[in-house]
């Protein structure tokens, strides 16, 4: 038998977080380990509770949910903070990615979206609000076009996309790791993105397959 996710609650509302507790507690496979009113609380609360899955607000007093996410990966990089926020602008998006969020979800999803959000984390994928996309990838109003990408990099681009790390993307393609490296620098570079989850996006707006 598996073992249960563990999900730490990061949120400066109580209302907030009992609503969070029911819903996570509810669901087959998880549970809540720890809830946290804000950020530092959250970095402790992680360092004691190790948990697998932290879903982290943004605007919290004192320590708020961007700076909380990066002092707690600087410690614990296993560990997948998924945001669940009310704001869908460009800098905050693009500040918790920056800092490490592997998701971002707005607070009005459906409760079966965070749920599915919470596993999909935990399994080593993205999970990302469509509507947060035109925030995170600024050009996406005018991409760089696919057919600047080799048949190689489409590969490389469609299997990070999916969630590959770079060892598993060079088995399926049967090619070095070191050779993978090389492959998703060089499309950071042609899609003017700064990270795999940003990449994973644009490969799924303009990649059939992604």
């Amino acid at each position: 038998m598996t073992e249960d996710i563990t999900v730490l609650l990061a949120d400066d509302h109580h209302l907030v977080r009992s609503g969070l507790a029911g819903l996570v507690d509810a669901a087959d496979g998880m549970r809540v380990v720890g809830q946290a009113a804000d950020g530092a609380a959250a970095v402790a609360l992680a360092a004691e509770l190790t948990p697998d899955v932290i879903l982290m607000d943004l605007s919290m007093p004192g320590t708020d949910g961007v700076e909380a996410t990066r002092q707690v990966l600087a410690t614990r990089p296993a560990t997948r903070v998924v945001v669940l926020t009310s704001f869908s602008d460009h800098d905050r998006v693009s500040a918790a990615v920056g800092a490490g969020a592997v998701g971002y979800l707005l607070k009005d999803c459906e409760p079966e979206e965070l749920v599915a959000a919470v596993r999909s984390a935990a399994r080593g994928y993205a999970p990302l609000d469509p509507r947060v996309a035109g925030a995170l990838l600024p050009s996406a109003a005018a991409p760089r076009p696919a057919d600047r990408l080799s048949a190689r990099e489409r590969d490389v681009l469609r299997l990070l996309a999916r969630g590959l790390a770079n060892k598993q993307i060079g088995r399926e393609l049967g090619i070095a790791e070191r050779t993978v490296k090389v492959h998703v620098g060089h499309v950071f570079r042609l899609l003017g993105v700064a990270d795999r989850t940003s990449a994973a996006l644009w490969a799924r707006e303009h990649l059939p397959e992604a």
